[in-house]
């Protein structure tokens, strides 16, 4: 999420982005996310789009057993805490210690592998969200890297990621021509882009006609109650379930 300070107003939802802390339930945990609008900007608040592709993952059912996530513009770290904690769960029979006869079904979980990203002046507050979202076995699942669109690629091995996740990472139109480069090169033909948004302005607009130009792009979910759509995006015609 590019840091861009929003002028202040009394616009919708100004108190509770203006808040320090935005509190949520998902993957059978609280969440409680730091926020920090007059330091940040829009990098450090909850964003609708965001609990959006949450709730998403989550009710989908997608599979993020072991595989390798990255976000762009993570901003305060809730979709990307969300995919890292939602655990494909496998049980596990152990004897324990204290008797021979009794066993115990233990929980063996492996999540996804997420990388957060985003722009170096936001890392430090991402990082403490992070932190203090995730339980310590989880943590090393979790790396925050800096990632400025469309210069800090050789950082980042080229189609090394199952899932790309943004949300409400496209507002700025001088930022689109580096997006679709970022996303260009962190795709392989099995990636899977999934991208939320509000369809605002003509230049989201344009952006879709921009995506459609380099991925097969279809609209998955649209949340009427929040006007938040998301667009699945994959190379070429593939259309894979997953």
């Amino acid at each position: 999420m590019a840091l861009v300070p929003y002028e202040e107003g009394a616009g919708w939802g100004a108190r509770q982005l203006h808040s320090p802390w935005a509190t949520f339930r998902f993957a059978s945990r609280t969440i409680r996310l730091q926020q920090d609008w007059r330091r940040l900007g829009v990098a450090a608040v909850v964003w609708d789009a965001a609990v959006v592709l949450c709730a998403y993952l989550e009710m989908a059912g997608i599979d993020l057993r072991d595989r390798s996530v990255i976000e762009l513009g993570a901003g305060t770290g809730l979709l990307g805490i969300v995919a890292t904690l939602l655990e494909h769960c496998i049980p596990r029979a152990v004897l324990t210690t204290w008797t021979a006869c009794l066993s115990h079904v233990l929980l063996s979980c492996l999540g996804a592998r997420v990388t957060l990203t985003d722009r170096e002046a936001a890392l430090e507050f991402l990082e403490s969200n992070v932190q203090a979202n995730l339980p310590s076995e989880l943590r090393p699942r979790a790396v925050v890297k800096e990632l400025t669109w469309g210069k800090d690629l050789d950082n980042f091995p080229p189609g090394a990621f199952d899932f790309i996740l943004g949300a409400d990472i496209v507002y700025l139109e001088e930022t689109f021509a580096e997006l679709l480069q970022t996303l260009e090169h962190l795709c392989s033909e099995q990636t899977v882009i999934l991208l939320s948004c509000r369809i605002r302005y003509e230049r989201d607009h344009k952006f879709l006609r921009m995506l459609r130009d380099r991925f097969s792009v279809s609209e998955v979910h649209y949340d009427s109650r929040k006007d938040v759509h998301i667009y699945q995006a994959q190379r070429g015609s593939r259309k894979d379930d997953f």
